[in-house]
């Protein structure tokens, strides 16, 4: 797990910035380094979103996209031409197609910064953690898109 520091701080346009703990999904669904990929494909398809953060003694150790969970398959799967070799490939573990390089916002960090570190590191979602590693929450580009506009009636 990697916690990025030294991204600027951003004047406040209000009283108070808001911070992601404000923004985040607090339901995060999980899997373990051990789960198949075809599991994880499972909670893709059941929960409709795009990524699932791989947990491991109570801790983050990363996450996994949609696009890892296709690159990892094969594209025959659940296709006419699948043999059992493209089966197989959903039998990988998690563990096998983590980079191990993930990228978190710890609580009180801003939106504005948060933004700026989805931007800059050009990934799509950031895990929120408190001072153990421990998964809180987490925030995507269209959260974070979405906290800056108005509130609609």
């Amino acid at each position: 797990m990697v916690t990025i520091t030294g991204f600027p701080s951003f004047p406040s346009t209000g009283p108070s910035p808001v911070t992601v703990e404000e923004i985040m999904s607090r339901s995060v669904v999980t899997v373990s380094p051990d789960d198949s990929l075809e599991k994880a494909r499972a909670l893709f398809v059941d929960f409709h979103f795009h990524h699932l953060l791989v947990v491991g003694d109570g801790q983050l150790l990363e996450v996994i996209s949609d696009r890892d969970l296709l690159k990892a398959m094969s594209p025959y799967v659940d296709t006419l031409s699948e043999t059992v070799r493209d089966r197989a490939t959903l039998n990988k573990r998690a563990h096998q197609i983590m980079n191990r390089h993930c990228v978190t916002v710890r609580l009180g960090t801003s939106v504005e910064t948060a933004g700026y570190m989805l931007i800059e590191k050009k990934i799509s979602c950031l895990p929120v953690v408190d001072k153990d590693g421990h998964v809180e929450g987490i925030i995507s580009w269209k959260d974070v898109l979405q906290s800056f506009l108005p509130n609609r009636s």
